[in-house]
């Protein structure tokens, strides 16, 4: 069989359009791509500068000196000197209540009492002991409950400074009306930008950072999460938090 003259200029016309309509589909692949590039970009950009912002916040935080009197005091377990500050805080008068969250459940009474030091009068009139909370967000519901039940309005809530926004995120959420004062317990001074040189902290820090984005994410998708990383702060084996 003999190809006409036109045969191979047809076909090279065949191809050439080929390509021709290949050529808008790579052109928005590689405009989406740099899309997608610039967008990853700017997240890791606004959750770098968010770290940051968080992390300052932190480092600023200092124990009141002189804290208003309030209900009752709350103290969430899982951090170095936070039932040691809640104990004195009650001890002052500062509170007519004490509930101690997240407590290990093979830890009781006399166990916790007496690895505090706490008075054994002052321990067995005015602590509650919750082993019911594995986590801050039951924490939360935990300690909800319980202001409800003695119809507080005014509550001191204790823990580490590191875990203190996403403590008062998670209590707000549910303890209702009641007023929450914050008693931050500073184990490290980490102000004028000390935490970029421990690497400790942090590693403490971005860990917590990444927890309260969590946190805040619940707000808009609500989501019930399991027991968290308790690796980043020991609390003498009271209690993970």
């Amino acid at each position: 069989m003999v190809n006409g003259p036109n045969s191979t200029d047809a076909t090279a016309a065949a191809g050439n359009g080929g390509k021709g309509r290949d050529g808008p589909k790579k052109l928005r692949l590689v405009s989406l791509l740099r899309i997608a590039a610039f967008s990853l970009a700017g997240a890791a950009v606004l959750f770098a500068a968010g770290f940051g912002l968080f992390a300052s916040h932190i480092s600023g935080m200092a124990t009141p000196e002189d804290l208003p009197r309030a209900d009752a005091i709350i103290v969430l377990t899982g951090g170095q000197a936070r039932i040691d500050a809640g104990l004195e805080l009650l001890k002052s008068g500062k509170g007519e209540r004490l509930l101690i969250s997240g407590v290990n459940p093979v830890a009781d009474r006399d166990e916790l009492r007496a690895a505090t030091g706490a008075d054994r009068a002052l321990f067995s009139c005015c602590v509650d002991i919750d082993h019911a909370a594995l986590d801050t967000i039951g924490n939360a519901e935990e300690s909800a409950k319980w202001v409800r039940s003695h119809h507080y309005g005014s509550v001191i809530l204790v823990t580490n400074n590191y875990h203190m926004p996403r403590s008062l995120l998670e209590m707000g959420r549910y303890i209702g009306d009641a007023e929450l004062q914050p008693y931050p317990v500073v184990n490290t001074r980490l102000d004028n930008g000390g935490w970029v040189t421990k690497p400790g902290a942090l590693r403490v820090l971005f860990t917590e950072y990444n927890k309260y984005l969590v946190a805040l994410a619940r707000g808009v998708v609500p989501v019930r999460t399991g027991s968290e990383d308790i690796a980043t702060a020991s609390s003498a084996g009271f209690g993970p938090r």
